[in-house]
């Protein structure tokens, strides 16, 4: 349905393609901190050089204003690190340095232009048809010959980069974008089944969203829940949590969701797994505790041993995972257990696996996992909405002006 680089000669053309270089940065210092999605990215930036082409590199690093906003030299720096090759790099958008630095790029150079949220323009509230007509459109558009959309990571965001250049200009989806979507496709497919959601961490109120989405639409066979999530399903289903826990439901202003989680609890009956017993946290140790237990006075902080037993039984037959958030508090190694069990048997489930979320790919990486995943999501906040059945809008726009 969408083109991809397969699709387009890129010999001696000039390809626009925006990517999401987005990375941690000190924000003292502003040093780049991390560079994996330099190094995803990078890997559709050597093949269209390779291919011929003139590369017009377009990313952002925060926002304007923030602690962790700066210009895109040493992301420049680090591409050509990571390639081996020379990169270009201007601090320019839209004046003459970019264009002339555009115009003068030969067969197989790259070029880095300044971070596109230093123009206003960037981020406002547009329809599709307006971003269009953005002065970054508007200028760089007529230098180049095909828009390559990468940046999966952004692809939820109808912002100028993002959106405008399909209007007016032939576009492909690049490599990462291209796999993120195959991805969550495979996942989609009624082949992969049984097909079992992990949803955990403390992203409540997207998770309702997902495990509602997901259920309704028979997208999901079975649903495996950990902290907060599936503390707040609890409370749904008539349990007292504790004073304690309630109150972190309550101050996160989430026990509102609580109708809409029991009217998926009664919906989907017997799809939406929750802890049968908890390990809270005792003077800074672990201690496990049964429901009868319940409520407790004690912060509940991982899923216990029985739940662990439980998920792993659910997860032995899965054709397809998709994992989004820990069971607990993995941060603190007393209650990473949950987690631990929960992750690893997902990987020895032999099932294609997708995970997504911050947390979750933290987590993954703390235990050893993370290469382990079928598939890791660039996007937490895309894959989220993909999840949750939205259009997102890059592909919107390409649906509807490549045709």
């Amino acid at each position: 349905m969408y083109k991809t680089m397969d699709d387009y000669n890129f010999d001696n053309k000039t390809a626009i393609v925006r990517v999401d270089f987005n990375s941690t940065v000190d924000p003292t210092t502003k040093r780049l901190l991390d560079d994996e999605r330099i190094r995803l990215h990078s890997v559709t930036i050597k093949e269209l050089a390779a291919k011929g082409a003139k590369v017009v590199v377009l990313a952002h690093q925060g926002r304007l204003g923030d602690p962790d906003y700066t210009t895109l030299e040493q992301h420049a720096k680090r591409l050509s690190e990571i390639l081996k090759s020379d990169v270009k790099y201007v601090n320019d958008l839209l004046g003459e340095r970019a264009v002339n630095a555009i115009k003068s790029l030969k067969r197989g150079e790259i070029l880095v232009l300044e971070n596109v949220r230093s123009l206003s323009e960037e981020t406002a509230k547009k329809t599709i048809e307006e971003q269009s007509k953005t002065g970054l459109v508007k200028t760089l558009a007529p230098l180049g010959d095909v828009f390559v959309i990468d940046a999966f990571a952004a692809a939820h965001r109808a912002h100028a980069s993002v959106v405008g250049f399909t209007v007016v200009m032939p576009t492909v989806l690049g490599r990462i974008m291209e796999k993120e979507i195959k991805a969550l496709e495979k996942i989609r497919s009624v082949e992969n089944r049984p097909i079992v959601y992990i949803l955990g961490g403390s992203k409540v109120k997207e998770g309702i969203e997902i495990a509602e989405y997901i259920l309704s639409n028979d997208r999901a066979d079975q649903i495996l829940t950990g902290g907060l999530v599936a503390q707040l399903f609890l409370t749904a289903k008539g349990l007292d949590i504790g004073g304690v826990n309630k109150k972190t439901l309550s101050d996160k202003g989430l026990l509102e969701l609580v109708p809409k989680a029991k009217t998926i609890l009664d919906k989907y009956d017997g799809k939406v797994l929750l802890p049968v017993d908890f390990a809270v946290d005792s003077n800074g140790k672990r201690k496990e505790i049964q429901m009868i237990n319940l409520p407790t006075e004690l912060e509940i902080c991982d899923i216990g041993e029985k739940t662990m037993e439980l998920y792993k039984k659910s997860l032995q037959n899965a054709k397809a995972v998709v994992m989004h958030g820990p069971m607990g508090v993995y941060e603190k190694e007393d209650f990473i257990k949950g987690t631990k069990a929960v992750f690893e048997e997902v990987i020895k489930s032999k099932a294609f696996t997708v995970a997504g979320g911050g947390h979750t790919i933290a987590a993954l990486s703390k235990l050893g996992l993370y290469k382990k995943v079928s598939y890791v999501s660039s996007g937490g906040g895309a894959l989220l909405e993909s999840l949750m059945g939205k259009k997102l809008p890059a592909l919107e726009a390409i649906e509807t002006y490549q045709k």
